[in-house]
């Protein structure tokens, strides 16, 4: 059902591309009755919002294939979303986050880069007392909030310094450091040279 959609998949670290025959998915869950125990209906409506979701885009490709994409990732997202929570990643017994709650805290931190992020503001998010939060992220991500963040802001202007004609300073205030001169310490830290460079000697390799 959804086989044309195909051509709209690009890779991208994190995400999860779903091919579904849509009988497949709606079958299990065209019949209420089928549906008995609080996991089956949650399910039973995200299955649900998928299907809808799927077959937006598959109405939209002809025509408009930006709004295609736009409802690949919203499905995208909830199936992510939906994976994680249930992995169990870590749970309250052992001071870390669940699932959900990771992919809540990733997803407030790449839509809010340009901005100051506290750790209160990322505690909220995950429903979790800011007194606590930092040893349970730690637990979970493998770093503390702020290098995270950093190391997201840097790889995000790295992305922008190849696919973008922004200058660095625009890039710079883009990913929520305060100047370029900021971006441009952390970044010779974290890569060993300049962004300036960094980004001059790919450009040079593409001209090749």
């Amino acid at each position: 059902m959804f086989g044309s959609l195909e051509s709209l998949h690009e890779a991208r670290p994190g995400w999860y591309a779903v091919f579904v025959e849509g009988s497949d998915m709606e079958r299990p869950y065209s019949d209420a009755a089928d549906v008995s125990s609080p996991m089956d209906l949650e399910f039973g409506s995200l299955a649900n919002s998928l299907v809808l979701l799927l077959e937006a885009a598959q109405s939209e490709i002809e025509h408009d294939q930006d709004a295609a994409r736009t409802s690949l990732a919203a499905a995208s997202s909830i199936l992510q979303l939906e994976i994680e929570r249930r992995s169990g990643v870590n749970n309250s017994r052992t001071g870390g986050l669940a699932g959900w709650q990771i992919a809540r805290v990733r997803s407030f931190i790449d839509r809010n880069l340009h901005r100051t992020i506290h750790a209160s503001d990322l505690s909220e998010v995950a429903r979790r007392s800011t007194a606590h939060f930092s040893r349970s992220f730690k637990q979970a991500f493998g770093e503390p909030p702020h290098a995270y963040i950093v190391r997201r802001r840097l790889e995000e202007a790295s992305h922008l310094m190849l696919t973008s004609p922004a200058s660095l300073s625009e890039i710079a205030l883009t990913v929520g450091f305060s100047d370029q001169a900021h971006l441009s310490k952390l970044f010779r830290h974290a890569f060993g040279q300049s962004p300036a460079n960094w980004r001059r000697e790919r450009e040079t390799l593409w001209r090749r």
